[in-house]
């Protein structure tokens, strides 16, 4: 079902007029839980969570990948990335095989893996273009580029990641 665009204002960032009301932390958070939800629900059409979707995607693009580079690569810490890809290995759509030496592994993606993975894209894209329909492309063009342009200005922050495994 399409949403009808032509009565949607145009985009354009609001006027300043002075400080910013609220928390934004909190309508981030909104925002997130919301998108977030409706990925959730696309995804599980296909029995993946986001999160292992994200992980199929970037093993696929990477791999095979040292689990430590790869956590850095997803900008999550060790210990979730070791947590969420234990369900993936158990469905063997990723195996961990023995690395260059014997301490090191490997994160492998398998052809059940890419079978997976290819399902759940279709299911990714469903969610993605029903979003872009809901907010209008232009709306989700400003967002990214907001988001983007945010993200590097933040980065000269230090850095606290490391309080949780997001």
């Amino acid at each position: 079902m399409q949403a009808d665009t032509t009565a949607r204002a145009p985009v354009a960032p609001p006027v300043a007029t002075g400080l910013p009301q609220g928390c934004t932390n909190f309508k981030l958070r909104q925002l997130m839980r919301r998108v977030a939800n409706h990925y959730d629900v696309e995804m599980a059409r296909c029995g993946l969570k986001t999160t292992q979707y994200s992980l199929l995607s970037h093993v696929l693009k990477l791999g095979p990948i040292r689990p430590g580079d790869l956590a850095a690569e997803m900008k999550m810490d060790a210990s979730t990335l070791t947590r969420n890809l234990r369900p993936l290995v158990d469905a063997g759509w990723v195996t961990l095989e023995a690395g260059a030496d014997a301490r090191s592994r490997l994160v492998h993606i398998t052809d059940a893996g890419r079978d997976k993975r290819a399902e759940a894209q279709r299911h990714w894209k469903a969610a993605q273009l029903a979003l872009n329909d809901a907010l209008g492309a232009d709306r989700v063009v400003a967002l990214h580029a907001l988001v983007d342009d945010s993200l590097a200005l933040l980065a000269a922050l230090p850095n606290q990641e490391a309080c949780h495994g997001d």
